[in-house]
């Protein structure tokens, strides 16, 4: 529970914010058309001429804190905007006014920063999605949106949400790690980049798999690096996060309905299009639903080197959630003949996990050789272990 003081500052922003909403109106501002310098002026002069007309007790610092935060609730999405310019939070975790946590370096941890009330919280909910025309209301309490600098927010209201409204904001980098970066924090070896740079040359169809959080799309990226130059790859994704450095790309995003329950593009019309699109590779962001069969498909019938990620602890896994796919999408088949249209389609499993200290790596390397008796037989090609300070060891797997 918030202390006593720190609830009166909260009030006293609630009351500021209302006041200037009504200056802006009152002199016609419109936030949108002014310039980030005068509308910063306009709120330091208002917010500096409430507090000193309501005789309002406020250190220097603490008028300087009000200023900045309610320039926030004016211009941008209030006690979001200093963790969304943090470069070091990649998940902002709101599950209630006074409960704001992020996670930095794979750690999650409580932030120092909260909002007023649950109708704070869904006001700024509603000023993401009123760009996007999105609604979020009793007959519509969830929503997915993305911000304007790409990164992915899932809402959520009552009376679904049973203790008051949530954010959850997976934040969209421009900086994604590169090779040499995963090698240097530890996430893979040398050699283990080596073995992953030859299977994409060598056009293997690659499934990245893995648990929330431990770097599956990072991983996608780099490898996609080493796509060669003359091939025409195209990706596709619910959110574009993928960062191509390629001469010959076609990125396609999927489209969720409009609020009249149409316009929807998934990701497996997107899959089933790009067929027609005479591309070499298909990079699909995450294996969610359907789309699956005609990824398979396509991995069989000419686009090898293709990729996806998938979200399972290890490898065996994740062919079982394949399988599971499949079979509520109504791909009709026997047993066997799913376990070989799996098994004669992907190449390699790449396995990532995640340490207690939020490091990131890659476990496994595992390659698909089945047979008659096993369609999913695999063999090792690399293999992380860790010593009893809890430490990475890898080593090539005996595959090699």
């Amino acid at each position: 529970m918030a202390s006593r003081t720190d609830q009166e500052y909260q009030n006293l922003k609630k009351r500021v914010h209302y006041y200037l909403v009504e200056r802006l109106d009152e002199e016609g501002v419109e936030v949108g058309r002014v310039s980030n310098d005068v509308l910063a002026t306009f709120v330091q002069n208002n917010v500096a001429g409430y507090v000193s007309h309501h005789r309002t007790p406020l250190s220097a610092q603490d008028l300087t804190n009000l200023t900045r935060e309610i320039q926030d609730e004016v211009a941008g999405f209030g006690p979001l905007e200093p963790l969304l310019a943090d470069e070091s939070v990649n998940d902002i975790l709101v599950n209630g006014p006074e409960d704001v946590f992020v996670e930095v370096a794979g750690v999650l941890q409580r932030a120092n920063t909260r909002f007023i009330d649950d109708d704070h919280v869904v006001r700024i909910i509603r000023r993401i999605l009123a760009p996007l025309g999105r609604r979020l209301d009793e007959s519509s309490p969830m929503v997915d949106a993305r911000l304007p600098d790409g990164s992915r927010v899932n809402a959520i209201i009552p009376p679904i949400a049973l203790d008051g409204p949530s954010i959850s904001i997976r934040k969209f980098t421009q900086k994604h790690l590169t090779a040499q970066d995963l090698v240097d924090r530890g996430s893979m070896s040398a050699d283990c980049l080596e073995l992953l740079t030859k299977l994409v040359q060598n056009r293997r169809n690659i499934l990245v798999s893995g648990g929330t959080g431990t770097g599956k799309t990072t991983i996608l990226n780099m490898l996609s690096q080493y796509i060669p130059r003359e091939e025409r790859v195209v990706t596709i994704e619910d959110s574009a996060e993928l960062q191509l450095n390629h001469p010959h790309i076609v990125r396609l995003e999927t489209r969720p309905a409009n609020t009249e329950g149409s316009g929807k593009v998934t990701a497996r019309d997107l899959v089933i299009n790009s067929l027609r699109m005479r591309p070499d590779r298909i990079i699909l962001g995450e294996v969610r639903s359907g789309e699956i069969i005609e990824l398979l498909q396509a991995m069989n019938t000419g686009h090898e080197g293709s990729m996806s990620t998938i979200h399972a602890n290890t490898a065996r896994d994740a062919l079982v959630r394949i399988e599971t796919l499949l079979a509520v999408n109504g791909y009709d088949a026997s047993e066997r003949a799913v376990g070989r249209l799996i098994g004669s389609s992907l190449d390699v499993i790449v396995q990532l996990s995640r340490l207690a200290n939020g490091r990131r790596l890659v476990s496994e390397v595992v390659a698909l050789a089945g047979d008659g008796d096993d369609p999913y037989r695999m063999e090792s090609l690399y293999r992380t272990d860790t010593d009893e300070a809890g430490e990475p060891i890898p080593t090539l797997g005996s595959a090699l």
